[in-house]
């Protein structure tokens, strides 16, 4: 009966054991699979950065371009720094949503 006995407990912490090593696997497992979604999302934020990044130098390049042509540069430096020619005069006049703000404050 003692060897019965010891053998059932034998059988039982082998089977806790076991229990035991298995919750573990499945807990490393789980923070596997979180980590892996968690760099997934990390490299779909990069990507998605990257791509902007890319459209951004593009345009830049673009700009680059564009200033080395002497015309372009005058253009630009007019119509955003008003800038004149010699003799001209600039005058201001007010746009659409100037005329509206005014006639609704009468």
């Amino acid at each position: 009966m003692a060897k019965k006995r010891k053998k059932k407990l034998n059988s039982k912490f082998v089977a806790f054991i076991a229990l035991g090593l298995a919750m573990a696997m499945l807990l490393a497992v789980g923070r596997e699979i979180m980590t892996t979604l968690q760099l997934r999302k990390q490299m779909a934020e990069a990507k998605e950065k990257l791509a902007q990044m890319q459209e951004e130098n593009e345009l830049l390049v673009e700009e680059k371009t564009k200033l080395q042509d002497p015309d372009y540069v005058e253009s630009y430096a007019r119509s955003n720094y008003m800038f004149s020619k010699d003799g001209e005069q600039i005058f201001f006049l007010p746009d659409k949503t100037d005329k509206k703000k005014n006639e609704s404050n009468k």
